[in-house]
């Protein structure tokens, strides 16, 4: 069962990675916090340069997964534009826009997880990195 958990999380991850790509989302970082945190699997970091891209990017996260008949467990902040949350439960996005993400650095706060960082010119994710 937990295998078939970590699997589906895996899954919902790369989703939400090529969904946000879709959008030209930038800085895009990918968190293994399984080992780390109770309460997720994956942090998925990414920015935009405008907070009508901000938007946009959380947007096609939500039409992507719900397509995929997966909807949100939660979203924050989607009027303002500068930081949207999404809550997929094991895997969590922040959407933020750049000068926003540079201020909270939540990276930092997670430092300890596994990373992978996706090049901005990535069109597309196969797969997530092992050890991811």
């Amino acid at each position: 069962m937990a295998r078939k958990k970590e699997s589906e999380s895996r899954k919902r991850a790369l989703m939400c990675v090529n969904a946000s790509l879709e959008k030209k989302a930038k800085d895009l970082v990918i968190l293994n916090v399984k080992e780390i945190s109770a309460f997720a699997d994956y942090f998925i970091i990414c920015a935009g340069s405008s907070d009508r891209q901000v938007r946009a990017i959380a947007s096609a996260i939500q039409e992507n997964l719900k397509k995929a008949g997966i909807l949100p467990m939660g979203v924050e902040g989607e009027a303002a534009g500068k930081w949207i949350l999404l809550d997929y439960d094991d895997v969590i996005l922040h959407v933020f826009l750049d000068t926003v993400r540079t201020f909270y650095d939540l990276e930092r706060l997670w430092s300890e997880a596994p990373r992978m960082a996706v090049p901005d010119d990535t069109v597309s994710l196969k797969a997530l990195a092992k050890g991811m």
